[in-house]
């Protein structure tokens, strides 16, 4: 072991404990990998500024762009919609609809995407059926993973490994082409999908989501104007001394306006001045409230108006400004005209306390707001809504734009028609030019921008700069892994392990399934964009000691890194249902580890067919 090797080795250690005890966003951690790997002379500057012109986040950059103009024209939301209006109360049938249409756009859309726009509209059908909605979700989640195993821009791993192939060149091992993976990805998912339908309604556990496990009688709820006069008996005094700063009475301050505006002041430090305009919500669990009117007469304050508000649960996402945060220091009720009733994490209902508490990514908030609030909510993209903002503005004007779906269905199977056809006669002619995929997606999201589809805004808006951030620092890890010669050394270390008990012409199949197996294990506690990265060069560095065909390992390697079913934290679709579900940590225990073996005896007996040794 040379004293390159080592330093890789304690930057694999560190990077990998990082990400597992979560120092910092995975963003953050990659890009700071990246430049403690120049900084100790594992690599040099200049393969750090070669590592930035790697097409691979360029290609999902321009993609985000494409899946998120689709996301804004309502294509994925009105299948979704139809299904939920068509489907009968029948839970196997339920799961069945819903994994496909899940499947099946992730295998051309960001797959966070999919499930955020399926969440409500999923919640919805099992409210309307009085199915489980636990007995949904963990399919949903599933279902978006896997069927971005069947094309090369399913998922940012695909991309990733893709652009990861780039820096091997030199070992003759080609990129990756558009339905390359279908022969495996297809068959894994209607396994899965399969098991999900016919095994799911008993494997997977009837949970109570946080509204129904706190026993709220009502999800909708009147919200009141009030107008406190100079003569009212609380004027002068601190609101959290008179009767509307009595929580116990279920009286929840939504906004004060003081003078035509917005007061953005604590609670605890407003002082009630003539003239104040309240918005307020009586809402307590299982009943028991104060009574409008005895309350407002109390007070002397006249009511001006009602409107109509929700409660509601909101998820927050991994890329939330929110995370790390706590209610009180982000001001969360003037921010987001919402008062959080509990939180909800790692299955426990948290109640008491909840204002210095830091929220982590995969939280489930249980809110009151106005239903016309939900639509400024989701254009925050701190949340992923579990109420669908049918009435807004936005997704009436949705409705009357079909030609941005059209526009948006075009210019995605014109990437994906021109990449795989000039990949397949180029191979054919090598004078017939190959067109790259990420020249094809760049040119598909310009199209739309041009076309107006979505504006420079939006589509700055689409793109999820964590994700590409992260793409960057983990390629210049890669990287080091094959320049300081640290492939090569653990993958002679694993031959030479396996050597002992295996015969010599059972190495390729055997390390093919430890291969698979040992990135299955490790995407369940990394993201798989980190784990892919790590084990690529180990698998082609592998495959060349072996003296066989690198094309197998790198397949496997592609696929496990999508195979995380037996962790919440394994994939981020899966933390996105966790609170909305109320799940628990044993349920994907339970119903993952029978799919990540049909997924490793899958992938594995297909794979030496389709790409023998």
């Amino acid at each position: 072991m040379t004293p390159d090797i080592a330093l890789t080795l304690i930057v694999i250690v560190l990077t990998l404990t990082a990400f597992v005890r979560e120092w910092a966003s995975p963003d953050v951690l990659a890009l700071s990998v990246l430049c403690l790997v120049v900084a100790v002379g594992l690599i040099s500057p200049e393969q750090m500024i070669s590592v930035f012109s790697n097409e691979a986040p360029l290609t999902i950059g321009a993609l985000f762009v494409i899946g998120g103009a689709l996301e804004r024209s309502g294509a994925v939301d009105r299948m979704g919609k139809m299904l939920r209006d068509r489907l009968s109360g029948n839970t196997r049938i339920a799961i069945l609809a819903f994994s496909v249409v899940s499947a099946f756009f992730s295998a051309w859309m960001n797959n966070t995407a999919i499930v955020a726009i399926l969440l409500p509209v999923t919640l919805g059908f099992a409210r309307s059926k009085d199915i489980a909605a636990s007995k949904l979700l963990m399919p949903l989640s599933y279902a978006s993973m896997i069927g971005g195993c069947s094309t090369l821009i399913g998922t940012s791993t695909n991309l990733l490994v893709n652009g990861a192939l780039k820096d091997l060149s030199g070992v003759g091992v080609g990129p990756l082409s558009m339905f390359e993976l279908a022969p495996v990805g297809l068959p894994m998912a209607a396994a899965v999908i399969g098991y999900l339908a016919i095994f799911g309604p008993k494997v997977i556990p009837t949970r109570s989501t946080i509204t129904g496990s706190l026993e709220i009688d009502h999800r909708t709820t009147k919200l009141y104007h009030l107008l406190v006069g100079a003569n009212s008996s609380i004027v002068g005094k601190k609101l959290i001394e008179t009767e509307l700063g009595d929580r116990d009475t279920g009286i929840h301050v939504m906004e004060i306006r003081r003078q035509g505006t917005r007061l953005m002041l604590p609670v605890s430090e407003v002082v009630i001045e003539p003239n104040d305009r309240f918005m307020v919500a009586l809402h307590r669990r299982r009943g028991g409230a104060a009574k409008p009117a005895a309350l407002f007469e109390s007070i002397g304050a006249e009511l001006l108006s009602t409107i109509q508000g929700i409660v509601s649960e909101l998820v927050i996402r991994e890329e939330s400004s929110l995370v790390g945060w706590s209610l009180a220091k982000t001001d969360f009720r003037q921010r987001y005209n919402s008062v959080v009733l509990a939180v909800h994490r790692s299955g426990l209902n948290i109640t008491s306390q909840i204002a210095e508490l830091p929220l982590e990514a995969g939280d489930t908030l249980l809110v009151i707001t106005a239903r016309n609030n939900l639509e400024t909510l989701e254009q925050t993209r701190d949340f992923v809504l579990t109420d669908t903002p049918d009435e807004s503005p936005m997704a009436a004007a949705r409705e009357h734009k079909p030609m941005h779906a059209k526009f948006a269905w075009i210019a995605l199977i014109g990437v994906v028609l021109v990449a795989a056809l000039t990949d397949f006669l180029h191979r054919m002619n090598p004078e017939i030019p190959k067109v790259p995929i990420h020249f094809a997606a760049m040119i598909g999201a310009l199209a739309l921008l041009w076309l107006r589809v979505m504006t420079p805004r939006e589509a700055y808006g689409s793109i999820d700069w964590t994700v590409l951030l992260m793409l960057y620092g983990l390629l210049g890890l890669g990287m080091t892994m094959q320049a300081t010669g640290t492939a090569v050394w653990l993958s002679k270390g694993l031959i030479g392990f396996t050597e002992s008990f295996v015969p010599a012409h059972m190495m390729p199949i055997v390390m093919l399934w430890l291969i698979f197996l040992l990135t299955m294990v490790l995407t369940e506690m990394l993201s798989n964009n980190a784990t892919a990265v790590m084990m690529i060069p180990i698998a082609v560095t592998l495959a060349i000691e072996l003296g066989v065909n690198p094309r197998p390992l790198i397949i496997a390697v592609t696929l496990a890194a999508s195979c995380a079913f037996s962790m919440p934290m394994g994939y981020q679709t899966h933390m996105m249902v966790y609170g909305p579900g109320g799940y628990r940590f044993t349920d994907f225990l339970r119903v993952g580890l029978p799919l990540n073996l049909i997924c490793w005896i899958i992938a594995c007996s297909l794979i030496p067919l389709f790409w023998p040794f």
